[in-house]
């Protein structure tokens, strides 16, 4: 199984021009290499998708669980696929902290997407104040609970453990920590033999010079990729580094 890099790119670039020339320099610089790229734009850009060539897999920073009706501003898993879109990110900590998300609704968004066929990308991990009172292992452990609640066809899961308190502020989480939590989930989800069990992935305040030692020595099986996804040059050598 290929190793999963995926580029959150958040609400960013600003325009339609940008986001092409940082998709077509991303699509160029990771031609020939055996990673599994992923590209998760605003849905605006989904457009992009044409210019995939195969090379890269467009995905959705989020989705409804809803197939269609009067729900303002949401985007049905139908309309994702007609997109091109192959992945959805489900339960970013932007979308609990800024938008309500709880782990009931998380558990919703998963389960259509993996109904619509859409390859989900679900995203757990704790807050400083959780780690600091050694609750870690407990909150990993309810939002999996519940957020895979009812679901027994895992195959087209990945599990990203992105510890908040390391999300956007270049505190990225220490190396013996991440292989830590990167393995309390694999147990609790049966991917410790990463043939049969979802890939867990690592996130927050990833960059080249430390992205090799979250799969080499973490054992991750693959990278969440926020601000620096949008340096192509940068992202490219965080692609590279788990070769």
């Amino acid at each position: 199984m290929k190793n999963l890099i995926v580029a959150n790119w958040k609400m960013n670039p600003a325009s339609q021009k940008e986001g092409k020339e940082i998709f077509e320099a991303i699509r160029d610089g990771v031609k020939g290499l055996k990673e599994e790229v992923v590209i998760c734009p605003p849905s605006v850009y989904l457009y992009a998708s044409v210019f995939g060539q195969g090379i890269v897999s467009m995905g959705a920073q989020n989705v409804y669980f809803e197939d269609k009706g009067a729900f303002t501003g949401e985007i049905s898993c139908t309309m994702l696929k007609d997109l091109g879109a192959e992945y959805v990110i489900i339960g970013h900590s932007e979308r609990r902290k800024y938008f309500g998300e709880t782990d009931e609704i998380i558990n919703k968004k998963i389960k259509k997407a993996l109904e619509a066929g859409l390859k989900v990308i679900f995203c757990i991990g704790e807050t400083a104040e959780e780690r600091d009172a050694g609750k870690k292992n407990e909150v990993l452990e309810r939002q999996i609970k519940i957020g895979l609640d009812g679901i027994l066809n895992l195959e087209n899961l990945n599990i990203a453990y992105e510890p908040v308190w390391a999300i956007g502020t270049g505190n990225n989480c220490g190396v013996v920590e991440a292989k830590e939590a990167i393995s309390f989930i694999k147990n609790l989800v049966g991917a410790v033999d990463r043939s049969t069990g979802p890939r867990v992935l690592y996130g927050g305040s990833v960059k080249s010079e430390n992205s090799g030692a979250y799969i080499k020595e973490a054992g991750a099986n693959g990278l969440l990729v926020g601000g620096a996804s949008l340096n192509a040059e940068e992202f490219v050598k965080i692609v590279k580094s788990a070769e």
